[in-house]
């Protein structure tokens, strides 16, 4: 849902009915209510609530809507013609919460020393590199909470954003930035991280790892294992695929876009004993592992004990 869907069934919740436009007349939300729970009704031009929407809305639909208007009230982010994604807002709060607690300032720091671009910051939090492309207000939002004045607009991704440690035993390339997000654990465990932007390995030609063990962290589904990590491998031929130790979702009900072919190519090569057979399990159940869900620091602390290694 978006904010005009929310905002109108809080309307509803209010008011008994609210004037129907394109976007309510085509959101899946509000037609799911009128057709399959049959708590809304629809003439020509309004939308009006029928017996039960006010205990289905006050379940399933105030408290959220009260948080999230609370938070871009706070955030002088409540505009009238605001259509922030449901999703959206979340990814606002979590770096709001983010920067309070001083996790994102590191990651701050490099977006503005290195002049990070809308799709490379478009990629950390939102996990694409073009889904903020054009969307202005969701950018300036961004940029708002992460108190940055500008965001470079060419396409320069040759850098790799690093968050150091004083006395690095390892270094851990990761797929996705939210680990990068929480400096503490990691640096308190002598771990160095690295975010190179997903598919965007090109800058790894020049990676230096000063001799140090290096580790892949990746979403264990088919663009992570399939596409990336081959890739990385060719550039970093030391690095070594760290096991998941997440509880897997299923793809159909996360609504996850990267999902297992019906004959993948073989990368048994690039995989120990375990993780093949989580890899077959994983294929079988058609589920992945979320790169966030696990432990980074048992996945690491695995690669230190010698009965490991093959």
């Amino acid at each position: 849902m978006n904010w005009i869907e929310l905002r109108a069934l809080n309307n509803l919740y209010i008011n008994g009915e609210v004037k129907l436009n394109d976007t309510l007349a085509k959101s899946g939300e509000i037609n799911y209510l009128i057709n399959s729970l049959r708590i809304l009704d629809r003439s020509h031009n309004k939308l009006f609530t029928l017996q039960g929407f006010t205990e289905i809305y006050e379940k399933d639909y105030l408290e959220k809507y009260n948080r999230y208007e609370a938070f871009l009230s706070d955030n002088e982010l409540l505009k009238h013609q605001l259509r922030f994604e449901e999703s959206d807002i979340k990814v606002l709060m979590g770096i709001k919460e983010d920067m309070e607690t001083g996790n994102l300032l590191p990651l701050r720091e490099q977006i503005i020393k290195k002049e990070a671009t809308v799709r490379i910051v478009s990629l950390m939090f939102f996990k694409n590199e073009k889904y903020l492309l054009g969307k202005e207000s969701l950018i300036n939002a961004v940029k708002l909470l992460l108190n940055i004045d500008e965001l470079a607009d060419d396409k320069d991704q040759q850098y790799k954003y690093v968050l150091e440690c004083n006395d690095p035993k390892c270094i851990v390339l990761c797929e996705n930035i939210d680990f990068l997000k929480r400096p503490t654990l990691a640096r308190s465990n002598n771990i160095e991280l690295w975010y190179a932007g997903g598919k965007n390995v090109g800058k790894l030609d020049y990676a230096d790892t000063r001799g140090l063990p290096i580790y892949y962290s990746c979403d264990w589904d088919y663009d992570g294992l399939f596409i990336i990590y081959p890739l990385v491998k060719e550039k970093i031929s030391a690095i070594q695929l760290l096991t998941p130790n997440g509880i897997s979702k299923g793809i159909g009900e996360s609504e996850h876009k990267s999902v297992w072919p019906s004959q993948p190519k073989n990368i048994d090569h690039l995989l120990k004993r375990s993780q093949k057979e989580i890899l077959h399990n994983l294929i079988k159940e058609d589920q992945w592992i979320i790169e966030e869900s696990n432990n980074l620091i048992d996945m690491v602390k695995v690669f230190h004990k010698p009965s490991i290694f093959e």
